[in-house]
């Protein structure tokens, strides 16, 4: 019986070989999502269950056979498909569990949110993209129904803790403008122009800080440098952003240690204005990344809350956080300005 079994086995696996069919063992991911004690498990979180575990598993499943994403069969929106799928061209990864336990936000609007899914960056064999192996979690959405309404990196842990339990606002709308923070920072990643240009309000202020050198008074002097500062209307930025875009194959942009100390990760790392409660301040710190470019700063983001809509950006400006920074010099530590990294620096 034994050898007749072994037989069957070399055959089948002689013709798999000949046709050229795979047998590619699928690995399937199990999702459990938790909520707070008293809240209801809804068909939509059970759905949701599903469609997260259906992604990963197709997403472990692509990675380790070296090909694209089958996204078609995901259920999910074209904003969360297109996030997914340029996220993918630009970073492929996996799920780091087989088994994935995690935490489900419940909104009074029916919809979901997962953060801290694990996930590992693995470049493809030859490419000589950033992040081989680097740890990185994932955000995902969903609409009442369970479907999957947008994924996206997420901020460090660290970092949304001190957005949440900082106790600055009401929690939901604390996530609200992380998860735009977030997208924020998704769209430098995979260079989605279109989706910064529409988190910008049309009348946005753009102040951008740049580490010049002057000139030397004599030979024995050693060299000065200091930060000039432009200002950008909308147009400008993007049109430069585009040229940036263009120039560098990669772009990793972390934030981390939000607080109104953010190089000591202080607290109150969104702020609302007393003046005009719609309008919110985030500072935090940033990392910028790229095949030809790197530097390290100070961003300040002053959103709006609209009456309809997601949350608009009106002000961004960012600092640089070393000055005359070189292989051979540690350079100068500057402190955040608050002139352009608070509300009070813009009457609010």
């Amino acid at each position: 019986m034994n050898k007749m079994k072994d037989m069957t086995q070399k055959v089948v696996l002689l013709l798999c070989f000949l046709l050229g069919c795979s047998l590619t063992v699928r690995a399937d991911v199990e999702v459990t999502l938790t909520i707070d004690e008293g809240q209801e498990r809804t068909t939509g979180l059970m759905n949701a269950e599903r469609n997260l575990a259906e992604v990963l598993t197709e997403i472990n499943n692509a990675q380790r056979q070296n090909r694209d994403l089958n996204n078609g069969m995901f259920r999910m929106d074209d904003f969360a498909r297109k996030s997914l799928s340029r996220l993918w061209a630009t970073t492929p990864f996996y799920c780091d569990d087989d088994v994935v336990v995690e935490r489900c936000w419940m909104f009074a609007n029916g919809t979901m949110m997962v953060s801290h899914i694990p996930l590992i960056i693995k470049p493809r064999p030859g490419d000589d993209s950033f992040g081989d192996n680097t740890y990185q979690e994932a955000v995902v959405e969903f609409d009442r129904n369970g479907r999957i309404i947008d994924f996206r990196f997420s901020l460090s842990a660290q970092t949304g803790l001190s957005m949440t339990d900082c106790g600055v606002l009401e929690v939901e709308k604390a996530h609200i403008i992380q998860a735009q923070v977030e997208r924020f920072r998704t769209a430098y990643n995979t260079k989605d122009l279109a989706t910064i240009e529409q988190m910008f309000s049309d009348d946005a202020l753009i102040i951008t800080g740049t580490v010049v050198a002057t000139r030397r008074l004599s030979d024995s002097q050693s060299q000065q440098f200091k930060v000039v500062y432009n200002r950008q209307n909308k147009q400008q930025y993007l049109d430069n952003l585009r040229k940036c875009f263009a120039r560098n194959r990669w772009i990793d942009v972390k934030f981390s240690e939000i607080g109104s100390h953010g190089e000591q990760g202080g607290c109150a790392g969104i702020t609302r204005s007393t003046i005009d409660p719609t309008r919110y301040g985030v500072r935090l710190r940033q990392s910028w990344k790229s095949s030809n470019y790197e530097d390290e700063g100070y961003l300040f983001l002053l959103f709006e809350f609209p009456k309809d809509g997601d949350p608009i950006i009106h002000v961004r400006t960012w600092q640089p956080e070393w000055v005359g920074r070189t292989k051979d010099n540690k350079g100068t530590h500057q402190q955040p300005d608050d002139d352009i990294s608070t509300l009070g620096g813009f009457g609010l």
